[in-house]
């Protein structure tokens, strides 16, 4: 599934770049008044998303990593290393840093910590749109997550189950029209039933 999914997010990247503009980015002269800013604005935006891997149960109130969290955090960093991220975007949760460590580490990008406190899903919409025209990763939580996408201008999907970790959106906002959103799969397949539950409202 891993091996799989990498040649899916590649094309799809690859595919979503090329539909900025009528000659994508080429289209902007180096000699134009604006430059690059002109190029970027006229690209569209990639936004990668994924909740946080696998928590430990202890401690209760910021818990590590398990070893299937690790797993999937490196699985994560194979998947996305050939995407051209370009930013990370993180809560202040040891969970959710963890995740982005290892492709951040790789590319040497420091993640944008923003905080759970007052409205966090404008705060990281607003995040994502500063860096407009580029390639970012968004790591947070089960209902987080499909906030994001819809402050972003996706569709706004349901709260993610306690037992999914294995999902990996991608939403492309073009510099004109709709964003458009599909939703992947990287590392370790969840167990079976993990996206039937109950609403369950609380950050997890």
């Amino acid at each position: 599934m891993p091996r799989r999914f990498v040649r899916l997010a590649a094309a799809l990247l690859a595919a979503s770049l090329a539909v900025a503009a009528p000659g994508g980015a080429q289209a902007v002269t180096k000699d134009a008044p604006t430059g690059a800013a002109v190029a970027r604005a006229a690209s569209p935006t990639l936004v990668l998303l994924v909740r946080h891997a696998e928590k430990a149960a202890e401690p209760a109130d910021d818990p590590p990593l398990t070893d299937l969290g690790s797993t999937r955090a490196r699985a994560l960093q194979a998947a996305l290393a050939d995407a051209g991220v370009q930013a990370v975007i993180a809560t202040p949760r040891r969970r959710t840093s963890d995740t982005a460590k290892p492709l951040a580490d790789a590319l040497g990008l420091v993640p944008e910590i923003v905080p759970l406190s007052g409205d966090h899903v404008k705060a990281v919409a607003d995040a994502v749109r500063r860096h407009a025209g580029q390639v970012i990763l968004v790591v947070g939580h089960s209902n987080t997550i499909p906030a994001i996408i819809g402050a972003l201008g996706g569709p706004r999907l349901k709260d993610l189950c306690d037992a999914e970790h294995s999902n990996l959106f991608v939403l492309t906002l073009p510099a004109e029209g709709t964003p458009r959103l599909v939703r992947g799969q990287y590392g370790p397949a969840d167990p079976a039933g993990a996206s039937s539950c109950a609403p369950a409202g609380a950050m997890r």
